[in-house]
């Protein structure tokens, strides 16, 4: 008998209900719809999404692509102060957007803007936490998408958190919680996804596996056969899928999120994909890994092989093609036109939303911020001092 063929009881709930799983780890290998040379894969399980809905998808990738490129081009012209590129991996990005409903919420970590802009943000608001201005230069509760979190996994125990409320008010809402390999080796990751279990509310942790937590690979986070395999010590289905298929993606994805709102609990999806770029502007991924390496990864473009795909069934001519291009120009225009506009800021707002009622310690750090702004501002109102010129 195999491991699949093992029935594993699980319990949940307060009276002690008991469900029995037979399917809950992953399949050997990853799901796929599309190969890389854009050809369709049969699969019994999962169904290739429609073709309206694969070029909804493709229009997506055409502008997370466009932004992420854009994005890096506002870093080298410092205008932003970092940039943590998803190149290469726009096709998690957009299916984690579009798989969710107008009333669910996404949770997103600091490599996930393009999925951010997806679900509607402005790209220009996007940008704000990296060009160094706010925390989240978005209205959260309009966009229904938590703040960027750069600490690793925080934002999966608040996303279980505000799923476990959902649930207890009745709501129709499904969370996604999206991180990297990385934050599969905090201990973050472990509370969320034991709580999630124990208390069957309606999560799916969506981990992009790109291969490297900044410069450490996979094989050091990990001794498991895949990260997915990880979801059964907690009660949970995983499911592994190809992130460079954004078709597989979409179907696996809302699979997940179709049963969490039936009221059948969290889910783990883990997505093979790659990091394309450095982990950051600032990060220098020569020291960590060979190029011939980034370059065998050049085929399995997400953008390629969805564009082979729709041009092959008829779905994308090339007058569609340059509408995306030039909508995706237009998209990156507005954000480097809003990022090249110096913000005014003040000061005091590093103090005035730390707490609702500031403390004594901030209320004199503020002081002492303040006295040296206006020391400054009279130094430069007396002009050049000791005969020295302008």
């Amino acid at each position: 008998m195999s491991r699949r063929e093992h029935a594993v009881l699980i319990e949940f709930g307060k009276e002690g209900e008991r469900m029995l799983h037979t399917d809950l780890l992953p399949r050997d290998t990853a799901v796929r719809l599309i190969d890389e040379n854009g050809d369709r894969v049969s699969d019994e399980q999962y169904a290739l999404p429609d073709p309206e809905v694969l070029l909804a998808a493709y229009r997506g990738l055409v502008e997370g692509r466009r932004l992420n490129d854009q994005a890096s081009a506002l870093v080298r012209q410092g205008r932003l102060a970092v940039y943590p590129s998803s190149h290469g991996q726009e096709a998690c990005q957009v299916g984690a957007a579009m798989v969710l409903s107008a009333q669910d919420w996404l949770f997103p970590t600091y490599r996930d803007s393009v999925a951010l802009i997806a679900r509607g943000v402005a790209p220009a608001e996007a940008m704000v936490l990296l060009k160094g201005d706010w925390h989240s230069g978005y209205d959260v509760r309009a966009h229904h998408v938590a703040p960027q979190a750069t600490p690793l996994a925080t934002q999966l125990l608040h996303a279980v958190g505000f799923a476990h409320a959902a649930k207890h008010r009745s709501e129709d809402t499904v969370v996604l919680a999206l991180c990297g390999d990385g934050a599969t080796s905090e201990g973050d990751f472990h509370e969320a996804m034991n709580f999630a279990a124990v208390f069957h509310v309606p999560v799916v942790f969506f981990v992009q596996n790109n291969e490297f937590a900044i410069s450490v690979p996979l094989s050091r986070q990990t001794a498991a056969p895949s990260l997915a395999h990880k979801a059964i010590g907690y009660g949970m289905p995983g499911q592994r899928v190809d992130g460079n298929d954004v078709a597989a993606v979409l179907a696996v994805l809302g699979e997940a999120v179709d049963r969490a709102r039936a009221g059948g609990g969290p889910s783990l999806v883990e997505a093979h994909t790659y990091r394309m770029q450095a982990h950051t502007n600032a990060d220098d991924d020569t020291r960590y890994r060979e190029r011939d390496e980034v370059q065998a990864w050049v085929a399995r473009d997400p953008l390629r092989r969805l564009r082979a795909h729709l041009t092959a069934t008829g779905a994308l001519d090339e007058e569609t093609e340059e509408r995306f291009a030039r909508g995706a120009d237009e998209i990156a225009d507005e954000m480097r036109t809003a990022l090249n506009t110096d913000a005014d800021l003040d000061p005091e707002d590093l103090f005035r939303f730390v707490t609702s009622t500031r403390s004594p310690q901030l209320e004199e750090q503020w002081r002492l911020l303040r006295g040296e702004i206006e020391r400054s501002q009279l130094a430069d109102a007396s002009g050049p001092s000791n005969g020295e010129s302008r």
